[in-house]
């Protein structure tokens, strides 16, 4: 398992069917082992800490935090 549970991840591609962009933050909820690429459920917040998505992902689009970032706010469009 690449990513700890309860931890938070970037993800390295856009998402549109979700809403979400490259290096959007998620926390890491749920681990699916597979033969070919392990997959992550993630949560995914708004700035006020409440759920906007649980999707499910491969792990090839999950990218780790580094010290040397810097969150983001941005507005949420309408899907």
């Amino acid at each position: 398992m690449a990513f700890e549970m309860f931890k938070q991840v970037a993800l390295r591609e856009d998402l549109p069917q979700y809403n979400l962009r490259r290096g959007d933050v998620a926390t890491v909820v749920d681990h699916h082992p597979a033969p070919d690429e392990d997959g992550y459920s993630l949560e995914v917040f708004n700035a006020l800490g409440e759920t906007i998505a649980v999707i499910t992902v491969p792990e090839s689009l999950l990218a780790p935090l580094k010290s040397n970032e810097v969150l983001h706010v941005r507005l949420l469009e309408s899907a």
